[in-house]
């Protein structure tokens, strides 16, 4: 039984390495791609890659957040769904309704950092509790001032940047500060543009905002990450590649995935796709500043995909503070 799950990885990876061409007389092939504005620039990264070694196949990406890719993957408009947080139950139903099964695909770790201007040297760290005292829902109108959540801040006005509605940044992030997702404040300038975000945030002393751990990293010089502690008393962790891969940046560390349409991977093309994905996502995961997974979980990403494993692992389990070893282990169901 090992023997032959094996024989069909290597199949399928043999598969991965031959050029697809065309049939005569039709167009070239096309893969529908939406979803997550974290994930885009390593989507971005895989597709172009991919089309220097299958020439005869088109990849289109789109960006129109977790949330507005999860609806048009649910029907049926999209090959594969990037996403920055789990399916939601809501987006199970909508894909179980339209007779919709589909591979859930961890393909890196990411982070959500929450960020100020270098400027604003009065905030060290921060606890989820200080977090949950500003963005929570009840604090809309009531804290605009630093010194409201922390006299040692400053009596200055608070201001907000956030992640857009439709972002499962946005979702990860409520449900992990707030207790809920979707639940925050609205009285702050949000985008689904994280270059918006950090361009308000580097030019605003009195800035706090959150994003993805790439979007940090590449603004690095113009932002100053806040080290985040679980609860009054404990030390506050960094994000960095060590400590998001080792779990002490949790629960703000989090898996990326691709949701692959199991009918479209019937289809060559996107087979390929999905294969040259795995094997080659991890170089260029590093090389957009997400956080590749270990070598042995892109291996058993390989495994699941050649079981046959259909579903999602998050159907009646938290979907969050979810480490690598739960992403691999968990049974997944539709």
């Amino acid at each position: 039984m090992w023997f032959q799950s094996l024989l069909v990885v290597g199949l399928a990876l043999m598969t991965a390495t031959a050029p697809y061409c065309a049939p005569a007389g039709r167009g070239f092939p096309v893969i529908r791609v939406d979803g997550s504005s974290t994930v885009y620039p390593l989507a971005e990264a895989v597709a172009e890659e991919f089309q220097r070694n299958y020439p005869g196949v088109r990849v289109t990406i789109g960006v129109s957040g977790t949330g507005g890719g999860m609806k048009k993957f649910c029907r049926g408009e999209t090959d594969l769904a990037t996403a920055s947080r789990p399916i939601a139950a809501s987006e199970r139903d909508a894909c179980r309704q339209a007779g919709l099964a589909y591979y859930e695909l961890p393909i890196a770790m990411d982070a959500i950092v929450v960020v100020t201007h270098p400027g604003n040297v009065q905030v060290s760290a921060m606890t989820l509790d200080e977090l949950r005292r500003i963005w929570a829902p009840d604090a809309q109108g009531r804290i605009r001032r630093w010194s409201q959540v922390n006299p040692a801040w400053g009596d200055r006005p608070l201001n907000l940047y956030g992640a857009g509605t439709d972002s499962g940044t946005f979702d990860y992030f409520t449900e992990v500060v707030n207790g809920k997702a979707r639940a925050s404040r609205g009285d702050y300038m949000a985008s689904e543009d994280d270059n918006v975000l950090v361009q308000g945030i580097a030019g605003d002393p009195n800035a706090l905002g959150y994003f993805g751990f790439d979007i940090y990293y590449e603004n690095r010089d113009r932002l100053r990450p806040i080290p985040i502690a679980r609860a009054a008393g404990q030390p506050p962790v960094t994000p960095t590649v060590e400590t998001i891969l080792s779990g002490a940046y949790a629960p703000l560390a989090r898996p990326l995935f691709i949701y692959v349409n199991a009918r479209s991977l019937e289809h060559p093309e996107v087979a390929d796709f999905v294969h040259f994905w795995l094997e080659h996502g991890a170089a260029l995961a590093d090389e957009v500043h997400c956080v590749p997974l270990p070598p042995e979980a892109y291996a058993a990403v390989r495994q699941h995909l050649a079981n046959g494993r259909v579903g999602s692992i998050f159907t009646n389990r938290p979907a969050v503070a979810v480490s690598i070893q739960d992403l691999l282990t968990w049974p997944a169901a539709l």
